[in-house]
């Protein structure tokens, strides 16, 4: 087998099928067709084989042609070591000169080879963070936060305070459109409006009015008030504060503890907030593992591949812009918006293939039902989800492939340097 290495990835051969095994293949078809055949003036099976020849004749040849192509090319290379990525295409082979034969050239891609990288030079900081008192008060007082309420008071408006206030915006003495409003309820020092808008408010007492110039940055998201100077007047009517509940045994019921124990509170907000920082460090930690494969394992990656994934990655998109909006979408997305990331998971998908191979890595069945079990803790009835991943195949599969990716993750870095990071809580998970 003469096979041409065009160039990168890209291979061909070259393919001789005899014109005697296609125009015998055609006929065979032909008869077959005319058993049920119906044409015009002639009963169903009654066609004359001439007539299907002249109508079906070069349908059936483009036919034949394509699938004995394909027969010739599997047939070729059935004892290569090439790794066929997609399929091949076909053309004419203009150096062929026989007559009684076809000469094709089919063009395909192979996957490369994978010859990992030294790892052992490859340093990967492992976060390590402890849960502690304060980071349980701190995310008591989000909770607090998200249950407040708000009192009339008579004074001074202030930061946190609740304001309901008239509003009506000018530009050029002229009213602009949504820059007006009546009995808006605004919390002061959340961001809500603009900081020059709140910091004019604050200070304010109930009956009073005011009038201030503002502009509006250059890159306001309305392009009619993008760097431009507009007047405001408004009038405030109350100004309420917070008022956040105490952390008491109704607080406690009303976040799930139906017993309304606060130190069973605390105690379970400890297990949540531990495994958050469990499943947060898991996930930098596999980021950081596979920007190193792709860092030390540069390879090549069929054009082939890179189009399944730019079509999986843009319907993807458009199912979750689809399930967010409630409306079909329809939108023509490039193929430029998904090429790297595409590119970024075939390499990964690649390499972590070869890794598991190599090394023989597997996704144990005490390994799967302990993630299942893992994630079920989160929930108020951890069997049923356990009963519910059993259930289908398909979902016991995604279990199982994150169990093969964090085992994969393990071996990478029992190769290389790992580094444990003292890390903060905030620091990890983010402020909220």
């Amino acid at each position: 087998m003469e096979t041409i290495q065009s160039n990168g990835l890209e291979r061909s051969v070259n393919l001789t099928i005899p014109l005697n095994q296609i125009q015998e293949e055609v006929a065979k078809r032909l008869k077959h067709l005319s058993k049920t055949a119906k044409m015009q003036g002639f009963r169903p099976g009654k066609v004359p084989l001439s007539m299907l020849e002249k109508q079906y004749g070069g349908q059936l040849h483009q036919e034949v042609l394509g699938d004995m192509a394909q027969n010739h090319f599997y047939q070729a290379i059935k004892d290569s070591q090439f790794k066929v990525a997609g399929y091949p295409t076909y053309d004419a082979n203009p150096e062929h000169k026989e007559e009684t034969t076809i000469g094709l050239v089919a063009k395909f891609e192979v996957f490369p080879d994978i010859v990992l990288g030294n790892l052992k030079e490859v340093t990967i900081n492992r976060p390590v963070t402890e849960v502690t008192d304060a980071d349980i008060d701190r995310t008591l007082d989000i909770l607090r936060k998200q249950r407040v309420t708000y009192t009339v008071v008579d004074r001074a408006a202030s930061n946190d305070d609740q304001v309901v206030i008239d509003f009506k915006g000018f530009l050029d003495d002229e009213p602009f459109a949504g820059g007006e409003a009546n009995n808006y309820q605004l919390v002061l020092g959340q961001n809500q409006f603009l900081p020059d808008f709140e910091a004019n408010v604050l200070g304010m007492k109930k009956g009073e009015s005011k009038s201030f110039d503002l502009t509006f940055p250059a890159d306001y998201q309305a392009p009619n008030l993008a760097g431009k100077t507009v007047r405001f007047d408004i009038q405030l009517h109350e100004v309420k504060e917070p008022l956040l509940p105490a952390i008491d045994e109704e607080f406690a019921r009303s976040v799930g503890i139906q017993d309304g124990d606060v130190a069973k509170l605390r105690a379970d907000m400890k297990k949540n907030l531990e495994r958050e920082v469990k499943n947060r460090i898991k996930a930098k930690v596999k980021d950081h593992v596979m920007q190193a494969l792709l860092d030390t394992t540069p390879i090549e990656v069929p054009q082939f591949s890179i189009a399944q994934e730019v079509q999986r990655i843009r319907q993807n998109t458009l199912a979750d812009l689809e399930s967010r909006t409630g409306k079909k979408q329809s939108l023509d997305l490039p193929d430029s918006l998904f090429v790297d990331q595409a590119k970024r998971r075939v390499s990964l998908g690649l390499i972590l293939g070869d890794i598991i191979t190599k090394e023989s890595l597997s996704a144990k069945p005490e390994q799967v039902k302990a993630l299942i079990e893992e994630m079920a803790s989160a929930y108020e009835q951890p069997e049923e989800i356990v009963r519910w991943y059993y259930q289908q195949k398909d979902r016991l599969q995604e279990a199982e492939t994150v169990v093969l990716e964090d085992n994969v993750v393990e071996w990478v870095c029992s190769q290389v340097n790992t580094v444990n990071v003292p890390t903060q809580f905030e620091e990890l998970v983010g402020k909220e």
